[in-house]
């Protein structure tokens, strides 16, 4: 039987870092963040109702979907970011069901994360099998966020708000992954959940 993991997080939390150690270990990932950018390609459907409901002005100049332009949009307005998230979820939900298919016809006991920053917000959290909760202070994700976007101050702390807080999402987590110290510290946390997570994956293939 193959396992759903759900591996969650917020902007800034080191979440693909430590989907990285899982991979590196023999779990197969895949990123909802990147399955998001595939659905909205030019032309296709979730592309099509974006440009419908937001106007040609999130476009850029080759008819690409200007994630920066929307952002400014959506992160500063809960009603547009609701519309957004009901015009591409069943997108990524179509995409992700092909996805765990190929892989389970592979290996049928694969041991597979899901990588999504919105598990929980979207319910997804309930079909998995385990939650891991990768979680830094609001803090630690405000400086990395201006570090790594070039952001500033306001602008980090606007896109930390559109997300539910991380210490809201620790009761929903079967691991909560510290990700603010040493990534030796990082890195031994991840081990010790992948060993759990081997032994579930024995006992459910038994």
């Amino acid at each position: 039987m193959m396992m759903r993991i759900g591996l969650t997080g917020g902007i800034g939390s080191g979440k693909s870092t430590v989907a990285d150690l899982f991979r590196k270990r023999g779990a197969q990932i895949i990123d909802l963040d990147l399955l998001a950018r595939e659905v909205v390609e030019p032309g296709r459907a979730a592309w099509r109702g974006i440009v419908e409901h937001f106007g040609k002005e999130i476009l850029d100049g080759e008819g690409t979907i200007d994630r920066e332009a929307l952002g400014r949009i959506v992160f500063r307005d809960r009603a547009e970011r609701e519309e957004l998230n009901r015009i591409v979820h069943p997108a990524v939900s179509h995409e992700l069901r092909r996805r765990l298919d190929k892989i389970k016809r592979k290996d049928k006991d694969a041991i597979v994360i899901l990588d999504s920053p919105l598990l929980i917000e979207v319910g997804r959290h309930k079909k998995m099998d385990v939650v891991i909760l990768v979680y830094a202070s609001p803090e630690t994700q405000i400086q990395r966020i201006m570090k790594r976007n070039g952001y500033t101050r306001q602008e980090a702390q606007d896109r930390l708000r559109s997300q539910m807080p991380l210490d809201e999402k620790i009761p929903f987590a079967d691991y909560v992954i510290h990700n603010e110290g040493e990534p030796d510290k990082t890195e031994a946390a991840v081990e010790e959940v992948w060993e759990k997570l081997l032994q579930k994956n024995r006992e459910m293939n038994r």
